[in-house]
C-alpha cells in the first residue's frame, strides 16, 4: 500500500488516499495520471524515519504538486512568508524565537506574539 494525491487540471490536490498503484492503474477513481504517490514520513525533503524522501512534503488537501521541482507546497499561510525552494515549505520572514518561549505568528504587525501561558 501507498499513498497517492489527487490532483486537479491546476496541479492543486483535491484529495489523498492509501492505496494500491494497481487499483490507481485501473481508472476506478478517475484518470491514472491524476495520482501521484506520495509518502507519509516525508517533510522539508526529508524522510523523518531515514528512508528516501518522496517529492518533499506529504500533501493535504489545498496543496499544490509542482511538476518541475516535482514536489508538494503547502498553502502559503501568510502574504509575507517565502518558499523555501529546498525544503518546499514556507517561512517566516523572521525567524522563530529561540528564547524557549512559545509564540504565534501575528499578521497585523508581521512579527511573532507570545502566546500567553495558562
Amino acid at each position: 500500500m501507498g499513498h497517492f494525491a489527487q490532483i486537479d487540471k491546476n496541479n492543486v490536490v483535491v484529495q489523498v488516499i492509501v492505496a494500491e498503484q494497481e487499483f490507481i492503474n485501473t481508472g476506478i477513481m478517475g484518470n491514472p495520471n491524476s495520482w501521484i504517490q506520495c509518502s507519509y514520513n516525508t517533510v522539508g525533503g526529508r524522510h523523518v524515519l531515514g528512508g528516501t524522501p518522496l517529492r518533499k512534503n506529504f500533501p493535504g488537501a489545498g496543496y499544490t504538486y509542482d511538476p518541475e521541482k516535482d514536489a508538494f507546497i503547502p498553502p502559503q499561510p501568510n502574504w509575507r512568508w517565502v518558499l523555501n525552494t529546498n525544503t518546499c515549505l514556507w517561512e517566516p520572514p523572521l525567524p522563530y524565537p529561540t528564547d524557549g518561549l512559545e509564540y504565534k505568528w501575528d499578521d497585523s504587525t508581521g512579527s511573532w506574539k507570545e502566546t500567553p501561558t495558562e
